[in-house]
């Protein structure tokens, strides 16, 4: 993982609107082969502004989404959790009990089974928003 996001629990993941505006959210995350990946409910704004312009920008940060290093860029891919099941037992093993409580959240509200995964391949490049 690149060091600057080993110790970290959350990231922001900046996306981009069509007019470029980046909307930026903080998310649990968890690495795999260099590859950053997140969980998110399949309807969200930000996979739909994922699949129309990929390239992201992301930055570990707190549970607020204040930056805790640089802006790196990105490219990033959306897929079923069922594709990748291996990345929801990464979560659980990461961030334990409050995984579970998320999970039994999701099973109460009815919520559970429509999650996506984000992907994201960094660049290794400073993440300018003029990059996006």
């Amino acid at each position: 993982m690149t060091s600057q996001f080993q110790g970290h629990k959350y990231i922001t993941l900046e996306t981009f609107k069509k007019d470029g505006t980046g909307v930026k959210t903080p998310l649990w995350f968890v690495e795999k082969d260099g590859i950053l990946y997140m969980r998110t409910p399949m309807n969200t704004w930000k996979v739909k502004r994922i699949r129309r312009n990929p390239r992201v920008r992301i930055v570990p940060s707190d549970v607020r989404g204040t930056p805790k290093g640089e802006w790196v860029s990105g490219t990033a891919e959306i897929h079923h959790e069922s594709e990748l099941p291996w990345v929801n037992d990464l979560v659980r093993q990461k961030y334990g009990w409050l995984k579970r409580l998320m999970d039994w959240r999701s099973r109460i509200t009815g919520k559970q089974g429509n999650f996506a995964v984000i992907a994201v391949q960094l660049d290794g490049r400073p993440g300018n928003p003029s990059d996006a």
